[in-house]
């Protein structure tokens, strides 16, 4: 009886876990993900997908890579010229490790690509989210461009296949006497779509004739918009793409950063409002000030903040990433558009200056995420 009722207890009392089988109990997918997905940098994750199979399953999961990848900027890994190739972050920029590693592993002569014929070779035309447009033809660049704009729609919506994750959009835009024509090649149609553009006079710009160069350039992107900023200071607005919608507007800088229409840029000023950075020169250096679309108005701004004059000289505005400014950098006031420039980040939130490498003028930022946090695809959009 004794025995049976000593039995019976140890039956019944739970056993109690040894601190090395709590230790070793499975953390949940979910739970996973929620670590990984605040992870600071994107290498941060790859360390962290590489430590076991579990991990790297959750890493690998679609829906967690668009959680991740909307959450962290793809780090800029370097320039990419229209000639000169592959132009790597060097050190101690911090994404210099992986630029050089990409630097050797990828093809960016593009050899590997059937030649458009036996006179000509590819040109890098356009970079934009790891994608690059490539032109085989010689033309008139002066009467001509073409953007890439990635995603097939709006991009309010929610990918829900590999097909509409890779989707892209290429934008045609002629410079005929009257007006722009424009169309749109979508690679999940494959098929061009003329779109309604504007004439001249909308722009207050007159008439286009056969040897004017066109009165917009240096093409800028902020919050799913395209802007082509003024090309003289005769040419006071600025044409305005919504490439949710595919409708062209015009919008009206503030009047101050009118008389320095060579020195202003496109920014994403927070809260899904444009804004625009103009740069100024002033006794003790740089002086970049920041206006604010507030409402929505394409003549509605207002001044922002002003950033301390920065030290140095030749510094000239590029475009904006983000948070950051890209500066050309010659060290003196006067520059040749042909040579070589170090080009160079400001971030707008720290004010930090910080050297990405030695590029020409031309060449196109180039960011991109790790093989390893990119869905996998093969694709032929040619068109």
């Amino acid at each position: 009886m004794g025995r049976n009722s000593a039995e019976h207890r140890r039956q019944c009392h739970p056993r109690l876990h040894a601190p090395e089988d709590t230790a070793s109990l499975p953390i949940p997918d979910e739970l996973l993900a929620e670590i990984f997905v605040r992870l600071p940098t994107p290498a941060d994750l790859v360390r962290a997908s590489a430590a076991c199979v579990s991990f790297r399953r959750v890493v690998a999961d679609r829906y967690f890579l668009r959680q991740f990848r909307k959450l962290h900027a793809p780090p800029l890994l370097g320039f990419l010229g229209p000639h000169t190739g592959f132009d790597p972050a060097e050190p101690p920029h911090p994404s210099a490790s992986a630029a050089s590693a990409i630097a050797l592993a990828a093809d960016f002569s593009f050899s590997f690509l059937p030649a458009p014929d036996p006179a000509h070779h590819w040109v890098v035309w356009d970079v934009r989210d790891g994608r690059v447009l490539l032109r085989g033809m010689p033309l008139e660049q002066r009467r001509w461009c073409a953007t890439l704009c990635t995603g097939g729609g709006d991009e309010d919506d929610e990918p829900t296949t590999t097909a509409e994750e890779t989707a892209f959009r290429v934008i045609w835009m002629g410079h005929c006497e009257d007006k722009l024509i424009t169309y749109v090649f979508s690679s999940s149609t494959r098929q061009w779509q003329a779109i309604r553009s504007l004439t001249w006079t909308d722009l207050s710009a007159g008439s286009l004739s056969s040897t004017e160069t066109a009165p917009f350039c240096r093409r800028q992107y902020a919050y799913g918009c395209f802007y082509w900023l003024p090309n003289s200071k005769h040419t006071i607005k600025m044409l305005v793409l919504n490439t949710r919608k595919m409708e062209f507007s015009v919008a009206e800088p503030p009047t101050e950063p009118k008389v320095c229409y060579r020195h202003i840029t496109m920014v994403e000023a927070g809260e899904g409002r444009p804004g625009l950075v103009v740069l100024t020169y002033g006794p003790r250096g740089h002086i970049y000030t920041i206006w604010r679309n507030n409402n929505g108005s394409s003549r509605q701004w207002q001044k922002d903040k002003v950033i301390p004059p920065s030290p140095g000289s030749g510094y000239v505005l590029r475009q904006s990433m983000g948070t950051h400014l890209l500066l050309n950098h010659w060290g003196c006031s006067s520059f040749d558009e042909e040579l070589c420039t170090d080009l160079r980040t400001l971030d707008m939130k720290t004010l930090q200056i910080e050297r990405v490498c030695a590029s020409t003028v031309q060449s196109f930022a180039y960011s991109n995420h790790p093989p390893s946090l990119s869905s996998l695809t093969i694709s032929n959009d040619g068109y």
